[in-house]
């Protein structure tokens, strides 16, 4: 073979798919350590002398955010994106080169490292590679900056507004703020809450050491009331007066309220020297105080440190009103969601069990519902319907639809046949589309319990026997409410062997949006199976904790009856 011959598998190879989809990997450059990261900042690759030098594995590194596992600050915190030069490289999608952050190791030391970076392709998309390695010594993280410059306290403002306002929950809420708060400010952070009631609760107590962020629930938990007349400055604070420092010396002697004693507690526990105290304002309140507190930091909080404290509580405070607006609301609609759906009627021999479990979204109240009521013969009708729409029309449109159907059901000697009736009044009153199981219990005693009924649309109830045989009672004709469509659905009947159990249901409990409903309805027909010995309530109970998808957001209605195990009444 000549020079500059080309082997004759040479473009096969080229052409193999399998290497055209070869992971990226990172050039070894003598002992510079190296990782790839993409358009999103997640690291793609790192390299052997990367992983060494970060005493970290593989499987830890791939696929995290490079700057939130990576880059810190020589006083250990997570510093905001926007002053970080590796991101700022990543942004322009330039080469550049540094020897100005610090990369957190796996065992939690601080490595300062001198870098470049340089564009680098990554699968169809022009990602970076950022090559490092040990630099100059760490300077003493115990002296940190008296005051963050005025770019510095803009970046971490705005990084507290978007982390805050990002969830709903109160909780999560104050976990992040500790994050950002903590050491870039201080060493502690405490978070007292003012709840609707008018209790008050120290909710978070956070300190950062050398092993990191760590939660003190230790000092946590219920706080005595405020007193109109102490000044002490954490009882101003929650009287919604201006920020203030604070030190051990102005809780120093006798307390003059049962706050005071808690905060003589809390320096005593802590080694605070120096804190700053500020109101957690919200939109028509005060919610609470944030106090921020240095204990290994030598360096005293200055009046200068007060603005940016009060900008954060104001921040913080906007936060908790929407989350507490959310949760109210969500009260709200469960509420009137649980006032619409009736009581459970007594029935001797007879056990019936119902609940309602309303959707993870406050506005999503849903149109689910279940009825049980007695007829005019004695029997025992039963419905579980779900009227189309998560909001607050369609909860109305249930209720109507409801009462309609008892209307109904009670005019007619066979309840089940009413369903055509009502399928035209939704149409002529435009209540939307409705899916539904009406049925009716009677006991003879010969003949023993039967259950007859009709399905519009809805998923198929459950006959569980008492000896763990499970069947869903399918109809052949099950076309929902409201489309037009002249069908006659039908009337089904079956008998319930002693001991047997029904179930009632909406798809909330089954429908899955990766999966569909049909897994959904085998999980289900398998998890009663098993627990058919168990008692009605505890047997429903744990369908609603196992069955349910983890990807179902809507509500859930569930309707069950057990039957004397002799047959009888």
């Amino acid at each position: 073979m000549r020079e500059g011959d080309v082997p004759p598998t040479a473009p096969k190879q080229q052409a193999a798919p399998e290497q055209q989809a070869a992971p990226p990997s990172v050039p070894a450059v003598g002992e510079l350590g190296g990782y790839l990261v993409d358009e999103g900042g997640r690291i793609a690759a790192v390299n052997d002398r990367g992983l060494e030098l970060l005493g970290l594995e593989r499987e830890s590194v791939v696929g995290q955010d490079h700057h939130e596992l990576l880059h810190r600050q020589a006083d250990g915190a997570t510093g905001p994106r926007a002053l970080c030069p590796l991101m700022e490289a990543l942004l322009a999608r330039t080469a550049c080169s540094g020897a100005d952050v610090h990369f957190r190791c796996g065992d939690g030391r601080l490595l300062p490292v001198c870098w470049t970076t340089t564009p680098w392709p990554l699968g169809g998309e022009e990602g970076m590679l950022v090559l490092f390695h040990a630099g100059h010594a760490a300077p003493e993280p115990a002296a940190v900056r008296k005051q963050l410059t005025e770019l510095e306290r803009l970046a971490l403002l705005a990084e507290t507004t978007t982390s805050l306002t990002s969830t709903l929950g109160e909780q999560e809420m104050l976990d992040r703020l500790a994050r950002l708060a903590l050491p870039r400010l201080a060493d502690w952070m405490v978070v007292d809450l003012i709840a609707d009631g008018g209790d008050i609760r120290r909710a978070r107590v956070f300190a950062h050491g050398a092993d990191g962020l760590a939660r003190h629930p230790e000092l946590e938990g219920p706080i005595p009331a405020v007193t109109a007349q102490s000044p002490r400055p954490l009882s101003r604070a929650l009287r919604g007066s201006v920020a203030s420092l604070v030190g051990p010396e102005d809780y120093a002697g006798e307390p003059d309220s049962g706050i005071a004693v808690v905060q003589q507690d809390l320096f005593a526990a802590t080694g605070i020297h120096s804190a700053a105290v500020a109101p957690v304002r919200g939109t028509r309140e005060v919610l609470g105080a944030l106090t921020l507190g240095r204990a290994g930091n030598p360096v005293p909080f200055t009046t200068c440190d007060l603005s940016l404290l009060e900008d954060i509580t104001r921040r913080a405070g906007l936060a908790i009103s929407n989350s507490r607006l959310y949760q109210r609301q969500r009260r709200i609609a469960e509420t009137m969601q649980r006032h619409l759906l009736p009581r459970l009627p007594d029935v001797p021999g007879i056990r019936l069990y119902a609940s309602y479990l309303p959707a993870p979204d406050a506005s999503q109240v849903g149109g689910d519902w279940y009825d049980a009521f007695r007829l005019p013969d004695g029997a025992i009708a039963l419905v579980v319907g779900d009227v189309a729409g998560h909001d607050l029309e369609a909860a109305a449109r249930m209720a109507q639809l409801r009462n309609m159907l008892r209307a109904l059901a009670w005019s007619e000697p066979h309840p089940p046949t009413v369903v055509g009736q009502l399928d035209l009044i939704t149409r002529v009153g435009d209540l939307a589309t409705a899916t539904l199981v009406l049925g009716r219990l009677t006991h003879d005693p010969a003949a023993g319990w039967t259950w007859e009924w009709t399905n519009a649309g809805h998923p198929p109830p459950l006959l569980l026997t008492a000896d763990g045989r499970a069947d869903h009672l399918r109809t052949s004709r099950s076309v929902l409410l409201g489309t037009g469509a002249q069908i006659d659905r039908g009337v089904a009947t079956v008998r319930l062997p002693p001991g047997s159990t029904l179930l009632l249901y909406t798809d909330g409990l089954v429908e899955s949006r990766a999966e569909g409903v049909e897994p959904g309805l085998a999980r289900l027909r398998r998890h009663a199976a098993a627990l058919a010995h168990h008692r009605l309530d505890d047997l429903c109970r744990r369908l609603l904790e196992d069955v349910r998808p983890p990807d179902n957001d809507d509500d859930v209605a569930l309707l069950a009856l057990r039957v004397p195990a002799d047959g009888g009444r």
